[in-house]
């Protein structure tokens, strides 16, 4: 099988790299495009791909599998570039998959374009970017969301759910509007959240410093370094998911912003806060965040 990738960075650079590691991958063949070509050069050099392609033409002539790995605006417009591209250089039996964070626009999209597509969201990453941050093993035991396109035939299904196995990853089917909904809550609200907490706490750039931010970056610890994780991604890939994905992350911020409503009038209280209250409250939260998936069981 020969595959294509359209972008190779954290998340397209540890697919090829998982899909280099397995000798069952039944990958013969692996090139690379990206605008820039840092990242298909570095991987050329280091064995992970056999050739950088000098445009998207000639990385998805003859593939069997391409794979657009970009962030979510990104990858609308390779979208709408492989729809040009298609009659000339995509094969009939070619599949076009994904890895972005957000499907149901994209998936649209490739449908409108008329492309094989199947969507794919790999649920691993880190807030480091690019190439170098790449690891086989990013995927491993990790669920990989498949969301077949309105002309995903069969055997495009059962091809993208071999890639995500031959990652190490758990392929997981799933429609377009219920994929977006269920990472609103898990990874793009809190995104937002990330981001909020440092404005409110550190200022913005249009307010300066938060008054006191000083004496408290100097006691910053890992409960700050672990809330504010999300907040040190890639701004590129933040503003794609959210672009793409608004609507759903909205509403999942609004149910968070009834709770801490609720945990303001609480902590606000005449005669004080009810410390039983908020004792089995906190015990609740701890309780429900760890419950573990059936799968984890």
């Amino acid at each position: 099988m020969r595959v294509a990738f359209l972008g190779l960075g954290l998340i397209g650079g540890s697919v090829a790299l998982a899909l280099r590691a397995r000798a069952g991958a039944g990958v013969h063949e692996i090139v690379a495009w990206t605008p820039a070509g840092d990242g298909p050069r570095r991987a050329l050099t280091e064995g992970t791909i056999d050739a950088v392609a000098p445009d998207p033409a000639a990385a998805v002539t003859g593939a069997d599998l391409v794979v657009l790995a970009a962030p979510p605006l990104a990858t609308l417009g390779l979208v709408d570039m492989l729809a040009a591209l298609a009659p000339r250089a995509l094969g009939a039996d070619a599949t076009v998959t994904d890895v972005a964070s957000t499907k149901a626009a994209i998936v649209s999209a490739a449908d409108a374009a008329g492309l094989p597509f199947v969507g794919g969201h790999p649920m691993a990453g880190r807030e480091t970017a690019g190439y170098g941050a790449a690891t086989a093993d990013l995927f491993e035991g990790r669920p990989w969301v498949v969301v077949p396109g309105a002309l995903a035939r069969p055997g495009d299904v059962g091809r993208v759910e071999a890639l995500a196995r031959a990652c190490g990853a758990r392929p997981l089917t799933m429609g377009p509007a219920a994929h977006d909904a269920a990472v609103a809550a898990i990874s793009h609200a809190p995104l937002v959240v990330a981001v909020a907490l440092v404005e409110a706490m550190a200022g913005t750039e249009a307010s300066g410093p938060a008054p006191g931010w000083d004496d408290a970056r100097a006691l910053a610890a890992s409960g700050w370094r672990d809330m504010t994780r999300l907040a040190r991604g890639d701004a590129e890939m933040g503003a794609g998911i959210l672009a793409t994905n608004g609507a759903a992350t909205a509403a999942r911020l609004a149910a968070l912003r009834a709770r801490l409503d609720a945990w303001i009038a609480a902590l606000e209280a005449e005669g004080g806060v009810d410390a039983d209250a908020v004792r089995g409250a906190l015990a609740a939260a701890r309780d429900r965040a760890m419950t573990p998936r059936p799968d984890d069981a």
